[in-house]
């Protein structure tokens, strides 16, 4: 009994411990609720003004959206209502290239190149780890669910093509993200074709994308981040938000890489050698959510053609899935262009890609906040992987590049320190 005891200390200690530590933790938390002010609420909705507006802005523009499609408007009135949008993804656009090599330059430059070859090699590591898994999740899923059973004489081809006028591009300037973003979705929702006409199987083939990327999303990445870092992986998902929300509107990972940077920098305070040696590789490279769902729409377009896939077949689709998603280019609707790869390497037709051209706008930036949270996490995880090495160096070298004096970062979720007020807004916690 004596040494049952003993055995049973170290473990009730822990859970005495742990007891205590929510009790703080939440005696702390009441405290503060009970201690906030209207000048509190002033300076929350201040600092988080850019992402309340963004979230704003995707709701509206749902709304706005469903509330234009009765007044079925013409393919030329679409293209106007959604131009401000079309004006922002030109915009974000135009900074990507710039943006991609000094961020590499400046990020190399504060690294010698020992360091920089770990990181590298870590980094290629976590991309093709999780781009392996995300294909098994697609095929996994696909194969369970089996959407494509039926007939695929569900399936209605209609090929709209007109030609763009010169007027197209004379329309103003558009300052601020989440009013393009508002026209993009609302201008995309007007523009699809009638949901009620779809088909069983391509409702159950959206069904079937959308479980693939939450799972890869939600349980996946946020494991692997705790599984490495130990922290708390919501809490880092919920500094880069801004970024997650911009690649839903605008459906490109290359376009949110300045929010990306952004986000990661201010917010979670990852050391700026990581962000701008990672991140610009990841946006290129790293593409989960696209290996997933074109892994995913191979074995559906098979299952449609009633093609029965064997291991071979399966294997090769992976293998496919995971260099076209490596190769697809971060703009919109990229993974279409590549999935042509995929399907000819197995002998599935071509011409099918048509039949999920329908849903591929709405599940394409569902794909694209999968690939930008993926980025984001690896650059996280890179990080604190690489913190021996970044240690070594000047670590003020790592918050030093570009920096804004007075920048006020916007903190959605809690983290360390953010309500001691004695402590400067844009102090960054050294890793």
């Amino acid at each position: 009994m004596p040494q049952s005891n003993g055995e049973n200390t170290p473990s009730q200690s822990r859970v005495r411990q742990i007891r205590e530590g929510i009790q703080s933790r939440s005696l702390k938390a009441k405290k503060k609720v009970e201690n906030i002010t209207a000048e509190d609420m002033k300076l929350f909705f201040h600092r988080n003004a850019f992402v309340i507006f963004t979230v704003a802005a995707v709701i509206i523009g749902i709304i706005l959206g469903f509330s234009l499609r009765p007044y079925k408007m013409s393919y030329r009135e679409v293209r106007y209502f959604s131009f401000p949008g079309e004006l922002l993804m030109r915009m974000l656009q135009m900074l990507v290239l710039p943006l991609l090599v000094s961020s590499l330059i400046t990020g190399m430059a504060a690294l010698d190149s020992r360091a920089s070859g770990k990181m590298g090699l870590r980094a290629v590591v976590y991309y093709t780890t999780t781009t392996i898994i995300a294909v098994f999740i697609g095929i996994m899923v696909v194969l369970i669910i089996h959407p494509g059973k039926g007939s695929k004489d569900e399936f209605t081809k209609q090929e709209k093509i007109e030609q763009v006028s010169p007027a197209d591009a004379f329309l103003d300037l558009i300052r601020y993200a989440p009013i393009g973003i508002l026209f993009l979705i609302a201008g995309k929702i007007v523009e699809m074709d009638d949901i009620t006409a779809m088909g069983s199987q391509l409702g159950m083939y959206t069904v079937t994308v959308v479980i693939g990327l939450m799972i890869h999303a939600i349980l996946v990445l946020p494991t692997l981040y705790f599984v490495i870092t130990r922290k708390n992986p919501f809490v880092f998902i919920g500094g880069i938000l801004q970024a997650l929300i911009t690649a839903l509107g605008t459906s490109s990972s290359s376009a949110t890489l300045p929010i990306t940077f952004k986000c990661l920098e201010e917010n979670n305070q990852v050391d700026k050698r990581v962000t701008r040696f990672v991140l610009p590789v990841g946006a290129t490279i790293n593409m989960d959510g696209t290996a997933l769902y074109e892994a995913l729409a191979a074995i559906f377009i098979a299952q449609v053609n009633n093609m029965d896939m064997n291991f071979g077949q399966i294997l090769t689709i992976s293998i496919t899935a995971t260099a076209a998603s490596i190769g697809a280019a971060g703009i919109p609707q990229a993974g279409l262009v590549t999935m042509v790869i995929v399907l000819t390497s197995v002998g599935l037709p071509t011409d099918d890609i048509s039949l999920i051209i329908a849903v591929d706008w709405f599940l394409d930036r569902l794909r694209t906040v999968t690939n930008v949270l993926g980025d984001s996490i690896g650059a996280g995880i890179v990080e604190h992987l690489s913190r021996n090495e970044l240690k070594q160096k000047d670590p003020e070298v790592g918050h030093s590049v570009v920096e804004e004096v007075d920048k006020k970062p916007y903190q959605l979720i809690s983290q360390e320190n953010e309500y001691d007020k004695e402590k400067p807004l844009d102090t960054e916690t050294k890793m």
